[in-house]
């Protein structure tokens, strides 16, 4: 095995550290900010944790890793990846659910934005959310 291989998987963690050291720094900003800093924030947020799962992903994808990841290690990223995917599928049900309710109540108010309605039907949303089967 290479030294730089070892001297990536080393930048990586640091990466990592600092990253998660600066979302910690500006968490309670954000929190007391505005919509847009809120916004940005979470994009910056969401963007991190697809790096982070492609570059999982990757990792159970390369026969180095996988020959060698002792199955404890393998329990530990199953256990903490559930997790996180029944944390992110409540959020996003409640989320979406408490949403269309919202503008429900708007569009019976009158009071939805015409100009972001005009653009309403050709919305990316529905065809990035199609239906996951698994079977084992």
């Amino acid at each position: 095995m290479s030294y730089r291989f070892l001297e990536n998987l080393t930048q990586w963690v640091e990466m990592q550290k600092r990253a998660k050291n600066a979302f910690q720094s500006v968490y309670e900003k954000v929190k007391h900010g505005d919509r847009l800093d809120l916004i940005l924030a979470t994009r910056a947020a969401f963007q991190h944790m697809i790096k982070t799962l492609r570059a999982f992903d990757n990792w159970l994808q390369d026969p180095l890793i996988i020959s060698h990841m002792p199955r404890e290690y393998l329990e530990e990223v199953w256990d903490v990846t559930y997790k996180l995917l029944l944390t992110l599928l409540d959020l996003d049900i409640k989320h979406t659910s408490t949403f269309r309710d919202h503008l429900e109540k708007l569009q019976k108010e009158g009071r939805l934005n015409p100009i972001a309605m005009a653009g309403l039907g050709s919305s990316r949303e529905g065809s990035d959310r199609e239906e996951i089967t698994l079977s084992m």
